[in-house]
């Protein structure tokens, strides 16, 4: 079985450094990266006196709820078409 070939990418999030090592691709990466960033300076710039910490779950809350909802629409959507095709 043919192993992946692993990117190593250096990445700035809220003023901080990371290497993240994975198989996707660079520009995934980095749009992941400028995803991140951005929701973190939005949440951050409408709540200033938030530290970093909670900026930071309250980004990751964020996520996880939008990827949530885009799953049970997804789900629904699914359904739709299945019973379009039934």
């Amino acid at each position: 079985m043919e192993e992946e070939q692993k990117t190593r990418i250096t990445i700035d999030i809220y003023g901080q450094t990371y290497t993240i090592i994975g198989t996707d691709s660079s520009a995934h990466v980095r749009q992941v990266a400028t995803l991140v960033d951005d929701r973190m300076r939005e949440l951050s710039a409408r709540n200033t006196y938030l530290d970093t910490t909670k900026v930071a779950v309250l980004t990751a809350v964020n996520s996880v709820h939008d990827y949530l909802k885009l799953q049970t629409e997804k789900e629904l959507l699914e359904e739709e078409l299945k019973k379009l095709k039934g």
